[in-house]
């Protein structure tokens, strides 16, 4: 059987063996790339030594169990409690047998109409009595395998919870995203797995930790709380602070405001940290080791505006300084209301019927999706999900209007986002004459780090035997290139390449500060006291990073990389007027 690999532990003495690193795996390039890889490097030429750096740089964080929270998921999972996401077992319902009701039936025999004793259903009966049974038995698949998922991790927890510390080696996805190696309890992972984890080594609070404090509870409250600006939350969490002290001291026995945050668990932690702190009597010198995260505002939408140097896209995600953070979400959704107010003059159906229906929510989604390739498709499914949420039960007009909704959040960002549509259209362009050609995309990240998309047909060959029929699927870099997969997906791969490239250089400067650095792709995470530090070097490498000509410098790999297509790849976008060294002054550009 096949054994997960665990986080690698660490004793301060006892002679134990000290084991931390990371893994990473670099693709191979088929013949005749030589020359672009030389032009990328004479870029970077510390070739992938600041990714290793990095790379282990997150992987030499130490972690350590959260005791407290550890005996509080324990407890709630005992007594099958049904908070807080905690799956709870099927234990009374049970598939719906067939009815054995007596019921009659008619029957001509000879001419003559005679009633019949029968005990069968009758077709609609059975139709929705296995609609019904098909549903459940789903519901308890989906729910015994989130139980199981939550037995590895709490085994996990259990298993290292008197460890001193331990290590998450990392390894990097073909983007250059980075994910730990254990697949179970890790804090890229949901919910109630960042509650039960904390930082090892403790910093004190300092100055400005407690108020970082108060700013992590706001934000796992979420619920719009999370969209003020940090004073706002800060005091949230100080008008809550008797709520938020009973939760610390009486987690399931007392009022439990905890669990009606969209962030439970780490809301429920961040109450712990707040009691003890406050608990020391002198909250600057406490010495803190939960982590503290700050969030990018729609991330792929910020490289996209900080690319295009688009103003008015930048001011939308944050790159600019403002009183208070900006909710693009938001904004995408006032334009689609506008435009929905419009047709309902008209009298328009799709628009009258869903007048008062469209919000953050609705959209969010499909704005967030947008950058990452979503299709007019994918953004349909995306509202009418959140339409059959609200209860929706009518297909038809379930149908028509969730089309209507897509196509106007699609235009509605088409219109606030025109720099950042322009440049997906030529990446596209790109791959698309790449990929003409029998040619996988492939580039250099600003770090040096060689990326090639794998995308490709798959060969099948079929092994009929005496008992059943196998089909062996052989994936390899001779097969032909899915030229329409190479399109669709090189935009937001490429964004993706820039957000990981951003992260490895921000856990590099993090390093040299001496402050500890986690991320989640837009997500950082460090000490409560070190928040502020943690926010500037983000701030500072994000303007290092794009202050590169970046599509120039992918353009002139492509070139070189492809010289018979070099003619034919279209001239660099145009952009805006957006200075990026506002960046450096926007207070929210990540929070």
């Amino acid at each position: 059987m096949l054994i997960p690999p665990l986080p690698w532990r660490s004793h301060d003495s006892g002679g134990h063996l000290i084991m931390r690193g990371s893994i990473m795996r670099v693709h191979t390039y088929p013949k005749g790339v030589s020359r672009a890889i030389e032009t990328a490097q004479e870029r970077t030429p510390y070739g992938l030594s600041r990714v290793y750096d990095a790379l282990n740089a997150v992987g030499e964080v130490p972690w350590a169990i959260n005791k407290p929270m550890l005996a509080v998921v324990e407890r709630a999972w005992a007594a099958q409690l049904p908070i807080c996401g905690l799956p709870v077992k099927y234990v009374d319902q049970k598939p719906q047998p067939k009815s054995t009701a007596k019921r009659f039936r008619t029957h001509h025999h000879r001419h003559q109409l005679q009633l019949l004793l029968t005990s069968q259903e009758t077709g609609a009966e059975r139709t929705k009595r296995m609609k019904g049974n098909r549903l459940l038995n789903k519901r308890i698949r989906e729910t015994h395998s989130l139980r199981c998922d939550l037995n590895l991790k709490l085994g996990v927890a259990n298993e290292f919870k008197d460890e001193l510390r331990f290590y998450f080696p990392h390894n990097l996805d073909f983007r250059g995203r980075a994910y730990p190696l254990h697949p179970h309890l890790n804090h890229m992972g949901p919910d109630v797995c960042r509650g039960l984890l904390t930082f090892a080594e403790a910093r004190p609070l300092g100055p400005d930790g407690i108020g970082w404090l108060y700013v992590l509870i706001a934000n796992s409250w979420g619920k719009s709380i999370d969209k003020m600006d940090f004073e706002g939350r800060r005091q949230f969490a100080q008008r809550n602070l008797e709520a938020v002290l009973d939760s610390a001291e009486r987690p399931l026995d007392g009022h439990r405001w905890w669990t009606k945050g969209e962030k439970p668990w780490q809301l429920l932690a961040a109450c712990m940290e707040v009691r003890d702190a406050l608990a020391s009597g002198n909250p600057a010198a406490y010495l803190s080791r939960l982590p503290v995260q700050i969030d990018g505002s729609c991330n792929g939408l910020q490289h996209y505006a900080a690319l295009g140097r688009d103003k008015a896209g930048g001011s939308a995600v944050n790159l600019r300084p403002a009183p208070a953070p900006q909710d693009v979400y938001g904004e995408i959704a006032v334009e689609v209301n506008k435009m929905v107010a419009a047709d309902a003059e008209k009298g328009v159906p799709e628009a009258l019927a869903l007048q008062g229906h469209i919000n953050r929510k609705l959209v969010k989604q499909t704005v967030m999706t947008s950058v990452y390739g979503v299709t007019y498709v994918g953004a349909r499914q995306q509202i009418q999900n959140r339409l059959l949420e609200r209860g929706w039960s009518n297909n038809d007009q379930l149908y028509r209007c969730a089309s209507y909704a897509a196509r106007l959040t699609l235009q509605g960002l088409e219109e606030k986002f025109d720099k950042a549509v322009g440049i997906m259209r030529w990446l596209g362009q790109c791959a698309s004459i790449v990929a003409s050609q029998g040619n996988a995309v492939a580039w250099h990240t600003p770090l040096g780090l060689p990326v090639l998309q794998p995308y490709r047909e798959k060969y099948k060959h079929v092994v009929q035997t005496v008992l059943q029929r196998l089909i062996l699927m052989q994936d390899r870099e001779g097969l032909p290139v899915l030229r329409r997969r190479q399109k669709s997906a090189f935009p937001p791969n490429y964004v993706h390449s820039l957000d990981s490239t951003h992260m490895m250089m921000t856990a590099l400067a993090c390093k040299q500060a001496g402050i500890a650095f986690a991320g989640v792709h837009d997500s950082f995470w460090t000490h409560a006291g070190d928040t502020a530090v943690l926010a500037r070097k983000l701030r500072e490498t994000f303007v290092e990073l794009h202050s590169q000509p970046l599509l120039a410098q992918l353009l002139s790999e492509m070139k070189v990389r492809y010289p018979e297509l070099a003619q034919k790849f279209p001239p660099l976008p145009e952009t805006g007027e957006l200075d990026l060294n506002e960046v450096l002054d926007a207070e929210y550009f990540f929070g």
